[in-house]
């Protein structure tokens, strides 16, 4: 601790001592004077050592560790060593390391055990109370927040058999909100229960990121990354409704419950913060409200991020808003919904959203900080003005160049069919698009995402009199090529190599136009950039909704 924090330390001791929230002979934690390079290299040391050694005496230990009460006897054994390391003073930093792994390899060791004996549900609520009680029993505040995610994983696995309800995505959506209820038992209890609030504190850190990863999870891939990363199908399906049908009564449930969570967090927001209270905020609540009746998931993280801010925990805080930033991103590929409807619901959103900002500037009253002199607040609304204008316009122009450049391949580009490959029908209509797959190499005969980096594959296909292209080999550069031979470029997604795109994407209700489609027509370059443009029946003849 250095000697400049250390004065705003001890009146913040000063001031807990004096409301009683602390223990009168309370006092501040000695200074760490172990470098943090120091640490990060004795601590690299330790884990290579402590690997080694682990994996030597798992050979020597190995049926032991298998069979009969072995593996309660050794992860027992190896989980108090660690913790009487950890909770011993004055020990070399290296040795104090080597209790990081003995805790993974311990915990992991008693979870065999547990999970043979006592199957999923059992071996997931025992290992979730030996957990709390590791956590109770570590002094290390970074390892109490692992631990609290780690129980909350755990909770959430024992739950899970016994919350059933219809689906089983619609009982991972009541585990994780059975969680969030959790977590706000635990910041009540806390109040109360002076001694242990480090503790709590701790717990319900980690705790409540594992629920919003856990939410995350369940919205499926946000908006752009999806393109980056390849599509998360089962978190597209989760992320709406759980599996229930549009407008069943489980569904409506669902979103009802959504709305409700939001209008609580106002709620919330309103009884700690009084600027809250007034119209405009209430009807941004509103407006929330009415944006989680599409995103369900959203109302759980609104109620977590008010909780989170009105009880100034800002960095958990940042994390609820990074979560409910990439739930609203989410809904661009919810396919559920119509583009149109989810269009028009993101943009009434907005347009809403903006008529109140705007209302409010208008209504309010100026800052004392900014309430010096006229001429300060006319140049600060001029700048924000340009800014709001070239923000509008950079927008304009990325778009437009875009489109310019789609319209200019479509323009130049000489069409090409590509015979579309057999898909599970299971999986070949899914909402409003169609799952393709073209012809293309062998994947075998393709390299590795990974090995390639930023670099784009191209194949050599061969063009016959109507256009129909058979793939021949992969391009090497300088290769020549023959009159009717030209290049198409692959693009990378989820982890293989596609020609353009795997999806065609079409108006709801036309699924049965579609499926006469037989080939892909595209648009390619000289250089083998491509665009896919429309689907074909057999004859080549362009399908037209």
């Amino acid at each position: 601790m250095s000697s400049k924090a250390h004065p705003r330390f001890q009146t913040a001791l000063d001031a807990g001592i004096a409301a009683r929230l602390l223990p009168a002979d309370a006092t501040l934690a000695p200074a760490n004077d172990r470098p943090w390079p120091v640490v990060l290299l004795t601590a690299l040391g330790a884990w290579f050592a402590a690997v080694s050694l682990l994996i030597a005496v798992g050979m020597l230990l190995g049926d032991i560790v298998r069979a009969g009460i072995g593996p309660y006897g050794v992860g027992a054994l190896v989980l108090g060593a660690a913790v009487v390391v950890m909770r011993s003073k004055g020990l070399p930093l290296f040795v104090e390391q080597l209790a990081v792994p003995a805790l993974l390899v311990g915990g992991g060791t008693l979870a065999m055990g547990l999970y043979r004996d006592f199957h999923s549900a059992g071996g997931a609520a025992i290992m979730g109370v030996v957990v709390l009680a590791l956590a109770l029993a570590l002094p290390q505040n970074w390892l109490r927040v692992l631990l609290g995610a780690v129980a909350a994983g755990l909770l959430g696995q024992a739950l899970m058999p016994a919350w059933q309800w219809g689906r089983p995505q619609a009982s991972a959506l009541l585990v994780l909100h059975g969680l969030l209820a959790v977590w706000l038992l635990a910041l009540w209890l806390q109040e109360r229960l002076v001694p242990a609030a480090a503790l709590l504190e701790s717990l319900t850190a980690g705790w409540l990121l594992t629920t919003l990863m856990g939410l995350v999870w369940m919205a499926g891939n946000t908006f752009l990354v999806g393109g980056a990363v390849g599509a998360n199908e089962a978190g597209a399906v989760l992320g709406w409704i759980g599996g229930f049908e549009r407008h069943s009564w489980q569904a409506t449930a669902i979103q009802t419950g959504a709305s409700v969570l939001v209008l609580t967090a106002a709620g919330v927001g309103a009884l700690a913060w009084p600027a809250l209270r007034q119209i405009l905020p209430m009807a941004v609540a509103g407006v929330l409200a009415v944006l989680a009746w599409f995103m369900p998931l959203l109302g759980a993280v609104m109620l977590a991020l008010m909780v989170t801010a009105t009880t100034q925990r800002w960095r958990l805080a940042s994390a609820c808003a990074l979560a409910a930033s990439w739930i609203v991103g989410a809904f661009y590929y919810q396919l559920q919904w119509p583009l149109t409807d989810k269009a028009l619901v993101l943009a009434g959103t907005g347009i809403v959203l903006g008529a109140l900002a705007w209302l409010g500037h208008r209504g309010g009253a100026p800052h004392a900080a900014f309430a010096a002199t006229p001429s300060t607040r006319s140049a600060r609304l001029k700048w924000q003005g340009l800014g709001l204008l070239a923000g509008t316009l950079a927008t304009v122009l990325v778009a437009n160049g875009a489109i310019w450049q789609k319209q200019d391949l479509i323009a130049r580009g000489k069409p090409v069919f590509i015979e579309l490959m057999p898909v599970d029908p299971r999986s070949l209509m899914q909402g409003d698009y169609m799952q393709l797959r073209f012809a293309t190499l062998d994947a075998r005969q393709l390299p590795l995402l990974q090995s390639m980096g930023a670099k784009r594959l191209r194949m050599v296909v061969q063009l016959d009199a109507r256009g129909v292209a058979t793939v021949q080999r992969l391009h090497t550069p300088g290769q020549p090529l023959a009159p009717t031979e030209m290049l198409l470029e692959l693009s990378p997604k989820d982890g293989n190599w596609v020609v353009v795109t795997d999806a065609w994407y079409f108006k709801e209700g036309q699924a049965q136009i579609w499926q006469a489609a037989r080939f892909g027509e595209f648009r390619v370059l000289e250089g083998g950039r491509a665009l896919l443009v429309g689907m074909a029946d057999a004859a080549l003849q362009p399908i037209a909704p």
